[in-house]
């Protein structure tokens, strides 16, 4: 079996994962902090531009341990 994530193709286009996956990462973090500001928790974040990478970088983790589904 081979578990190791490879290139997706769309046309004639290949993209690495890796970059399909910070696309995917940085959404849900926009969704993420577009609901936290909606919310009032961004009164509570001392540096928001630190915190929104920090969730990008967690969330990059996350998605990519999914990555060879594809």
């Amino acid at each position: 079996m081979n578990i190791m994530p490879h290139e997706i193709a769309l046309g004639d286009v290949y993209f690495p994962p890796l970059l399909l996956v910070g696309v995917m990462a940085y959404v849900l973090t926009s969704v993420f902090t577009t609901i936290g500001v909606k919310l009032g928790w961004h009164k509570y974040i001392v540096a928001p531009a630190l915190t929104e990478l920090a969730i990008t970088i967690i969330l990059v983790g996350v998605i990519s341990q999914f990555i060879s589904i594809f």
